[in-house]
């Protein structure tokens, strides 16, 4: 059967429904996260444990996707990731055993990588179609995607619906989805450059942008895997209060991508991640100092604005390399960013269990004092927006 030609407004359309598949399904689990910690009765150390296992399975697949990204086109992948991913987090549900929960989480995250890192190579390339910036709408629809999923988490956690229902529920309709969206997208065949090893890391160009993505990756998987649990533990707040407060962040993080693209225009990409920076590092001690609720959801709300345009606009800077193809240049990136998903929100779940939450929170302001120093060193050259023409 010949696809009928697809105009850049129905790929654009497409790639970002699969923006809003990716976004959707990972807070849905995010909500979760306080009901399956109860359920399994896990300490926060023993959470801790499990949650090291999901960044795991995604480090360990970063390679084996960077080398079928050469290999096959970014929209093949991005469909096989998308219908894996959601039979995982499916199968979340059903761990009653606390191996269950870490062997799914670990494939949870493997299939969670082959999806993430196919689907911002598929929009660096999508972008390759407009003169204006659109790379920060699309992860604003990820984000979209996140708030719709922390809102029905919140009615599922305020009716007592199980963890499983739920679950299953979600991935059942973005297998659907998945398959619907999957014939709109570019479906543009891989660069062919030379031969380069299975995996490398970013050169001395990229290096400062892919520490400033560790950062800002582990403060921002940091809210998805522990402000539950703080405005439960820390806070003394009500389980439907918490999942409020997680909604707050969603909507300043959705909020502040949506407007990223005007931002990095009239501001430029080095100001923006000052700034950035400043607001993570207000967010988390406001939390800190002051752990009331309506303080700490402020506080959580400035993290949202803090974290919102950082990671696309170091993807999108990685994938204009002209030493390596769109998607090993990504996934060099994200590898690096990637160690703070991997790194920095188990160890709070250590640091609360020896010492508290409010402590592990107060360490974590310093990854937003290293994205203002780092910021400041980067050079203009390097970082500043630079459309491609369209094709």
């Amino acid at each position: 059967m010949i696809n009928p030609p697809r105009s850049p407004k129905t790929i654009r359309i497409a790639t970002a429904g699969f923006f809003f598949i990716s976004g959707f399904g990972y807070t849905t689990w995010a909500s979760r996260i306080p009901s399956i910690q109860r359920d399994l009765h896990l300490n926060e150390a023993q959470l801790g444990t499990a949650l090291f296992a999901l960044p795991v399975g995604l480090l360990a697949t970063m390679p084996l996707t960077a080398r079928l990204l050469r290999a096959y086109s970014s929209s093949r992948i991005m469909l096989f990731g998308a219908l894996l991913f959601n039979l995982m987090l499916g199968l979340l549900g059903y761990a009653v055993h606390y191996w269950e929960f870490i062997l799914v989480l670990l494939c949870f995250g493997s299939s969670r990588n082959l999806l993430n890192l196919s689907m911002n190579t598929e929009g660096v390339s999508v972008q390759g179609l407009y003169k204006k910036s659109i790379i920060t709408t699309f992860h604003a629809i990820w984000s979209c995607a996140g708030f719709a999923g922390a809102a029905l988490g919140y009615l599922m956690v305020a009716n007592h619906v199980l963890p499983v229902w739920h679950l299953l529920s979600v991935s059942t309709t973005l297998v659907v989805l998945s398959i619907c969206f999957a014939p709109f997208t570019l479906q543009q065949q891989p660069q062919q450059l030379e031969k380069k090893p299975l995996f490398s890391l970013p050169d001395k160009t990229l290096i400062n942008l892919s520490l400033i993505c560790f950062s800002s990756m582990a403060c921002e998987n940091i809210m998805y895997d522990w402000s539950g649990i703080y405005m439960d533990k820390a806070v003394h707040s009500t389980h439907a209060t918490a999942t409020a407060a997680f909604v707050v962040f969603m909507t300043t993080l959705t909020a502040s991508r949506f407007a990223g693209d005007k931002i990095v225009g009239r501001y430029g990409v080095k100001l923006l991640m000052q700034c950035s920076g400043v607001f993570i590092v207000t967010g988390f001690l406001l939390a800190v100092l002051f752990p009331y609720v309506p303080t700490t959801i402020i506080g959580f709300g400035l993290v949202g604005i803090g974290t919102s345009c950082i990671v696309p606009l170091c993807f999108s800077e990685a994938g204009k390399s002209t030493t390596m193809a769109k998607g090993p240049a990504i996934a060099a990136v994200s590898t690096v960013g990637y160690f703070g998903f991997l790194v920095v929100p188990p160890m709070v779940g250590f640091v609360a269990q020896a010492l508290n939450l409010r402590w592990s929170f107060a360490v974590i302001t310093t990854l937003g004092a290293l994205i203002v120093w780092m910021a400041s060193k980067i050079k203009s050259t390097v970082v500043k927006s630079s459309i491609q023409p369209p094709i």
